[in-house]
């Protein structure tokens, strides 16, 4: 009987060696599979308060900035990167109107490396950091471009006032001249029109332009009715213009004195939930939290800049009035960095079923949540710093920020429910309610020390049939209505503090 012999491995390897061979290929196929990273989306939101460059990938990706001020450009490294088509795209994502990001230019730098270059329109302070996998994101490697220069809420309030004031005059007819002289003969019927534009703002804004705040013009064509005083002794030298002239001055002046009882502006701010990296709720067609609430605030700021509160001018200031994402407290800071009156976030309510329906309002609770949903709605609210992505080794100090966020007094937390009942009140004249009072839960957002605060749930975003409300036009107007109604409401039965405001 002849001896079976076992086939001889190629080249001279025994079977156990080919066996080890071939685990190690595998093995360092592996590892060179996993050194290369597949990217995911690009995405880039431009703000003015920062503008983010986003990368998201299957893999956690290591980036090395490098920031040179002049001119000012942002040159990141990202390790373990080939070029390919979706990171091209970024070249064609930045917009014209992008305040911060000029343009992006991407190219392979050397092997497995991937060189970004974002040139900027001002200096900035950039930040590069990376975010764990959560919610719809796998690894996103973040690139967040600040100005040098922080935007200041209150000179966007100014500017906005200068443009509506600038917007008014030029809607203004021209002013009757003297055909002989140029000289302006507005009779007083139109300068008593054009007294009640003066405003609060106006010694802000006379001082950012370094001007006293009722300044005399510079040309005898100017329409304002402190033109018509400073024209007044021109005539003087002629016999026979001296005695009437003089007459209508005190017009001007009993108007002036008349706009003094308006000693403040009231400033009601509006935070729409969530935006760029964080969509909020999404309902079962689609429709975005983010997007909707926008839109909704948009409607309220103007309706708020429409009215007045026994006699004193509203001004409403948004925490974002476009698609990009602000952290929870940056949102509280710019409250209390223009002294609001009034803060009102606006969201989306959405729930694991779609039964869930109606509108909530929410306030500041010192003691927990007054019921099982009102919990788990704050703490879904209070992780948007997770889903947009926030960079914690940034904060300067986050036991500052944690310590305002833990002095909210009793005394917010009532006229927080007194505004609250006010908004309810209104919203269930046209809308379902979720529940017949305001609830009281722990949302970050509310926890502003010294500004009644609330917010609002509009709808669950996640019901079909509130989902299709939400995205109706005419809904949004009927909620902005009763929202305005409310804010009205609460300022009649409790009327802002007769104090100064400068701004």
């Amino acid at each position: 009987m002849s001896k079976t012999h076992p086939t001889p491995a190629p080249f001279g390897l025994s079977r156990r060696n080919l066996l080890q061979a071939g685990g190690i290929v595998l093995l360092l196929g592996r590892q060179h599979i996993a050194q290369g990273a597949s990217i995911v989306a690009v995405r880039i939101w431009p703000a003015p308060d920062y503008s983010r460059v986003t990368l998201e990938s299957d893999i956690p990706l290591t980036a090395k900035p490098i920031f040179v001020p002049s001119p000012p450009r942002l040159a990141v490294d990202v390790e373990g990167l080939d070029l390919n088509p979706a990171l091209k795209e970024l070249v064609a994502k930045v917009r014209a109107d992008d305040p911060n990001i000029a343009s992006i230019r991407v190219g392979q730098f050397s092997p497995g490396v991937v060189r970004l270059v974002i040139d900027l329109k001002q200096e900035a302070r950039p930040q590069v950091f990376t975010l764990a996998p959560i919610a719809p994101y796998k690894h996103r490697l973040v690139l967040d471009l600040y100005p040098a220069k922080a935007v200041d809420p209150l000179e966007a309030l100014i500017s906005e006032r200068l443009r509506d004031a600038n917007t008014s005059s030029a809607a203004a007819p021209a002013a009757p001249t003297n055909g002989s002289t140029g000289i302006i003969t507005t009779p007083a019927p139109a300068v008593i029109a054009a007294a009640p534009q003066a405003d609060p703002l106006g010694d802000l804004i006379a001082k950012k332009n370094q001007r006293a705040p009722v300044p005399a013009a510079t040309s005898p064509a100017a329409p304002t009715a402190p033109a018509v005083i400073a024209q007044v002794p021109k005539p003087a030298p002629a016999p026979p213009a001296p005695a009437p002239r003089p007459a209508p001055a005190p017009a001007p002046a009993t108007n002036i004195a008349t706009s003094k009882s308006t000693d403040r502006i009231i400033i009601v701010v509006l935070d729409p939930g969530h935006g760029g990296e964080d969509p909020g709720a999404i309902g079962p067609s689609g429709l975005r939290e983010k997007e909707v609430v926008l839109k909704v605030a948009h409607l309220l700021r103007d309706r708020i800049n429409n009215t007045r509160i026994g006699g004193n001018p509203m001004r409403a200031v948004m925490t974002r009035d476009a698609d990009f994402f602000v952290p929870l407290a940056t949102r509280v800071d710019k409250a209390r960095r223009v002294q609001a009156d009034l803060f009102i976030s606006i969201h989306a309510d959405a729930f694991t079923t779609p039964k869930a329906s109606g509108a909530s309002v929410f306030a500041l609770s010192e003691r927990g949540a007054t019921s099982t949903a009102a919990r788990w709605l704050a703490n879904k609210e209070n992780q948007a710093d997770l889903v947009g992505g926030l960079n914690v080794g940034g904060v300067q100090d986050q036991h500052v920020q944690r310590m305002l966020l833990d002095m909210s007094t009793t005394a917010q937390i009532k006229d927080s429910l007194k505004l609250g009942t006010s908004l309810l009140g209104e919203i269930g004249g046209m809308a379902k309610l979720h529940k017949p009072r305001v609830e009281q839960a722990g949302f970050a957002v509310l926890k502003a020390p010294d500004i009644p605060s609330v917010l609002i749930e509009t709808a669950f975003i996640s019901n079909p049939e509130e989902e299709a409300k939400l995205a109706s036009a005419a809904y949004r107007e009927q909620l902005a209505d009763a929202m305005m109604r409310g804010i009205r409401s609460y300022f009649e039965r409790n009327p802002p503090l007769a104090r100064s405001r400068s701004v």
